[in-house]
């Protein structure tokens, strides 16, 4: 499912204009995107929750060339599953 089949699949569960259904999900990863880059985490219960992991820097290996490099340390959005969406997945 992709983002244009879940802004109809919203629509038709909200009763609502696709266009309405796209700005409220537009509007909802703006705030979590928002909120994680601010270095919040952001939890639905039951669902899940988004936060943000620290990578430290480390040291690779260009796959060509064998050659060791840097790699810089960074931030990355990391998404734990709730135990509602874990039973939805497997079926409980």
């Amino acid at each position: 499912m992709n983002k244009g089949e879940f802004v109809e699949a919203l629509a038709d569960r909200l009763d609502v204009s696709r266009a309405q259904a796209d700005r409220a999900l537009s509007a909802v990863l703006d705030i979590i995107a928002e909120r994680m880059a601010a270095g919040e985490k952001v939890s639905f219960t039951g669902f899940g929750s988004f936060e943000v992991s620290e990578r430290a820097e480390r040291t690779g290996r260009n796959p060509q060339t064998g050659a060791s490099i840097k790699i810089a340390a960074s931030r990355v959005p990391k998404f734990s599953a709730g135990a509602t969406l874990k039973g939805a997945v497997n079926g409980n």
